[in-house]
């Protein structure tokens, strides 16, 4: 018979495997300022953390303060890889279907990749999206937050491609829920981009963040 403590480790590595990571283990330091060997190696900034200052830029090139944009409304802040990646790309279109509630709740959806605006201006189109889709193109809002790991050698030309760019680095895709006070209330990231945060439960995290 199983003992009742492998069974507990047995079903916490189950969650985390199908579910992601919710929070930053806490037995590996913190990647933040940093770009990671992998993206196993990356822990983020978690709960209860304030959001670091930064500048990106809009899908029309223009300067976007982040910090400003989040103290005038709760933020869904989302962080993916890139308009070349199909996973994100179904992820993004999946976001769509939740902006009008999140709206409706009082929050604002905002997407955040190392993509250049003009490749921010293709997804936007081709993706027929409503929300707001940021270029961190020189990696520096990736790793305030501590996502950012090191690509594989067979990316570097691609990436070159879409931030214009040479720091290689990729985000771990993560969903981040922030209060206008800048303190991160929710922290979602998975190491495998393959698994993404279902909208439906994002809107329910949203949601239960305005409580807290």
């Amino acid at each position: 018979m199983i003992s009742k403590s492998l069974a507990v480790l047995f079903l916490a590595s189950f969650a985390i495997l199908t579910m992601g990571q919710a929070t930053a283990p806490a037995s590996r330091p913190s990647t933040v300022g940093k770009i990671a060997a992998s993206a196993t190696d990356v822990v983020p900034l978690d709960k209860g953390a304030t959001v670091p200052k930064l500048t990106l830029k809009a899908v029309d090139g223009k300067s976007y303060d982040l910090n400003t944009s989040v103290a005038k409304k709760p933020t869904v802040l989302i962080f993916y890889r890139g308009g070349w990646c199909p996973f994100c790309n179904q992820q993004m279109s999946g976001l769509e279907g939740i902006v009008k509630d999140l709206t409706d709740a009082g929050y604002q959806l905002l997407a955040i990749s190392p993509d250049k605006p003009e490749e921010l201006a293709k997804s936007t189109a081709k993706l027929t999206l409503t929300y707001t889709l940021l270029s961190d193109s020189d990696a520096a809002a990736i790793q305030a937050f501590g996502l950012a790991f090191r690509a594989a050698s067979a990316q570097f030309n691609l990436l070159e491609q879409y931030s214009g760019e040479k720091h290689h680095a990729l985000p771990v895709p993560a969903v981040y829920i922030l209060g206008t006070d800048g303190t991160i209330k929710f922290v979602h990231f998975d190491p495998d981009f393959r698994k993404r945060m279902d909208p439906a439960k994002i809107l329910e995290e949203a949601k239960a963040a305005l409580s807290k």
